[in-house]
């Protein structure tokens, strides 16, 4: 009775069915791990079932290249979405009356927006920029974008410069245009660093560093104000023995010196006396 348990547990889920631009698409995550996915890594069941729900929600056919799944080694896997689906998408869209895209280029000094992905070879090219025009907004959404942000360095950017910029561009113009069909798809162009931020998250809680006492009260040795001034001396003053006399001493000492003050020659003889008498004693 527990291996079947097991066995149930274990076992594949039924195939996910859905339509796509009128044709039927199943998948199942062993499909995905076997035709879909691209790379060296291994796909793990939750990637596989996440793609699965993104092509679903999305209306994405990964048999047309709309949607694939990439992943080398461990790195987290990065659902991609062509540009393709989004140009699909958004003609989909009632709204949605044309666009326009082109390169942004440094030309004698002067900033030019070009049309298209053409430029002069004297050109520098500086960026991309898109415009999407909706039917229901008064202004159409005109997105810029920098060349030295968005280049990967791969051998598509260095062979193809202007037009992987402009192509970024729109994607970047459609998915401003329409958020919530666009909203939370990313290209191969523009995903991978969005999808891996969201992955780092994730996984890897930030680590705070350990505090020492330098960083809760301060280095001593920045502060030479302070360091400067001498330490305090905290050990108590000795106590010093008091000379005033009592009420009772000083009352007698007034009626000596009343009556003529102290016979000191008297209590000298008396002293002079006895220590005569004790050497006396000792010579005898």
């Amino acid at each position: 009775m527990a291996n079947e348990v097991t066995k149930n547990e274990t076992k594949e889920p039924a195939s996910t069915v859905f339509e796509v631009g009128g044709q039927k698409v199943e998948l199942n995550r062993n499909i995905v791990k076997t035709f879909i996915k691209s790379g060296n890594g291994n796909i793990t069941d939750g990637e596989a079932s996440m793609f699965i729900a993104l092509c679903k929600y999305q209306h994405l056919n990964p048999f047309l290249n709309e949607a694939y799944l990439v992943k080398f080694g461990n790195s987290p896997a990065q659902q991609i979405v062509s540009k393709e689906a989004f140009m699909k998408r958004a003609e989909q869209n009632e709204h949605f009356k044309g666009m326009k895209a082109g390169c942004i280029v440094l030309r004698n000094n002067e900033v030019i927006n070009t049309n298209g992905a053409f430029v002069l070879p004297t050109d520098e090219l500086v960026g991309g920029w898109a415009e999407v025009n909706r039917d229901d907004r008064d202004t159409p959404v005109h997105i810029e974008i920098s060349y030295k942000e968005f280049n990967k360095g791969q051998s598509t950017w260095k062979s193809m410069p202007a037009n992987m910029i402009r192509k970024t561009a729109i994607v970047n113009a459609l998915r401003e245009a329409f958020p919530n069909d666009l909203g939370a798809m990313y290209t191969e162009d523009d995903g991978n660093s969005a999808q891996e931020s969201v992955s780092n998250t994730r996984h890897e809680a930030p680590v705070e560093p350990k505090k020492n006492l330098d960083d809760l009260v301060g280095n001593v040795s920045n502060k030479p104000e302070q360091a400067d001034k001498p330490v305090k001396d905290v050990t108590p003053d000795p106590v010093k023995e008091s000379n005033s006399m009592s009420d009772e001493e000083a009352k007698r000492a007034y009626d000596e010196i009343k009556n003529g003050g102290i016979d000191d020659d008297a209590e000298t003889g008396k002293e002079s006396e006895a220590e005569s008498d004790g050497q006396t004693d000792l010579f005898k």
